[in-house]
């Protein structure tokens, strides 16, 4: 009986910690199960290494399955291309969809990857691997990228956060089983930074300092008697909360700093400003940004809607890229296109294209890649037919390119062991 009020207790608390948050800053951080975390070899994972070539990620993620056909995987003259079609690009024989033109003057700097395949073929189960490179597993939560990042190895800049995610996707697995210090901040609207994160003008800063110094004693006991991972999560949210409200670099969120021509350049919806704002916080020392753009699930009017979504995501990304380059910013940054899978390339009796997790595309540009290229080939969108690529392979690419420890086990709370992109093997050839 004690045993269960204890677990209820424990949990309760960990609510707590995330309404804390909360009410810190105005932003959510995405639920985890809080452990320790210890290391060892481990023999099955790519030993792969590399010096660092990329210091930050920004990781564009097309929610509900991006059509390759009709953004970056086109097969010019294929039938399967429907009412698409393909132009050149900065690249030598690289060729993209219409739909994508600002985005085709630096495909120089990128590499097409066209040849991924997935074992999920549902929303939910998809995008959980697309992000751990693990399927959905019981109770057990995997971490994301940029929580292996923060975990091995720590923040940049360590006044803010070491990932930021722009989303009001809820069910990303953040953390996953990693301490509350390896959390992403979640941001919902780019544009209106970070909410409350001010001390109130009524309050001097040595008024504030006595109060925190108060609140400080007054939760020693309580720590000291509810030794709990949740109890010192909270500890942990509160300390970062008052360090980032007390940085100078806060500014770093605050969008109105940049001019009228920029905020026009990258569009002024959702994807655009946080496209504009992962470029603030890569200058801030911020290493691992998400934005994520939805609309891609397209069932039903598929030549309609494609161009819709790609003519945000050209916007966004064709002001991105050369903006990175002109601040000396995209040679030390991997910029991420991914999705959880493509689209059948039979068109449906609704014109739309269906779930399609056997071939599909993403794209790298800068963080030391070999721009210019397209890796991997399909048969006419519908098999890979040459390099493949599983999720957990594309996952360890972006982890070698940051310098991540492949083969390096941490383990979960229930001692489970798991390496930052399970067995996945790095596409080494693309990188100089």
């Amino acid at each position: 009986m004690k045993t269960s009020y204890l677990k209820a207790d424990e949990l309760s608390r960990r609510q707590f910690v995330l309404r804390a948050a909360k009410t810190c800053l105005g932003v959510s951080v995405l639920p985890m199960v809080a452990g320790r975390a210890h290391g060892a070899p481990f023999a099955d994972a790519s030993a792969a290494k590399q010096i660092a070539s990329a210091k930050n990620v920004i990781y564009l993620y097309m929610s509900g399955g991006m059509s390759h056909l009709d953004t970056f995987g086109v097969v010019p003259g294929s039938e399967q291309m429907g009412a698409t079609k393909a132009i050149a690009t900065s690249a030598d024989g690289v060729q993209i969809s219409e739909y994508l033109p600002n985005t085709a003057k630096s495909m120089h700097h990128g590499v097409v990857i066209n040849s991924l395949n997935s074992t999920q073929g549902a929303h939910e189960q998809g995008n959980y691997y697309q992000h751990t490179s693990y399927t959905m597993r019981g109770a057990t939560r995997h971490p994301s990228m940029g929580a292996w990042l923060t975990t091995f190895q720590g923040r940049s800049n360590p006044a803010l956060p070491g990932s930021v995610i722009v989303t009001n996707d809820s069910k990303h697995p953040g953390a996953g089983f990693f301490p509350a210090t390896a959390a992403p901040l979640v941001i919902n609207n780019p544009a209106g930074g970070l909410q409350n994160s001010k001390r109130l003008s009524s309050l001097s800063e040595s008024d504030f300092d006595y109060r925190l110094g108060l609140a400080s004693k007054l939760d020693q006991k309580f720590q000291q008697s509810y030794q709990y991972s949740g109890v010192k999560a909270y500890a942990d949210v509160y300390r970062d909360a008052v360090s980032v409200m007390k940085s100078k670099d806060l500014v770093a969120f605050d969008l109105s700093h940049e001019s009228d021509e920029m905020h026009e350049a990258y569009g002024s919806d959702s994807f655009g400003q946080g496209c504009l704002l992962a470029r603030r916080l890569v200058e801030h020392g911020v290493r691992f940004i998400e934005v994520n753009l939805g609309g891609w699930d397209t069932h039903n009017d598929n030549f309609v809607r494609v161009p819709e979504r790609c003519q945000i995501l050209d916007k966004a990304l064709g002001a991105l890229l050369p903006d990175l380059h002109s601040r000396g910013l995209l040679d030390e940054t991997l910029v991420v296109l991914a999705t959880e899978f493509g689209r059948t390339p039979d068109v449906n009796q609704n014109e739309g294209r269906d779930h399609y997790p056997k071939a599909f595309s993403s794209v790298l540009w800068g963080g030391g890649v070999n721009g210019g290229q397209v890796y991997g080939k399909t048969d006419r969108g519908i098999e890979v037919s040459e390099n493949q690529v599983s999720v957990p392979d594309f996952n360890a690419t972006i982890a070698y390119a940051l310098g991540l420890p492949l083969d390096h086990v941490l383990y979960s709370p229930t001692k489970r062991p798991f390496t930052v992109a399970d067995k996945g093997k790095p596409i080494t050839s693309i990188f100089g």
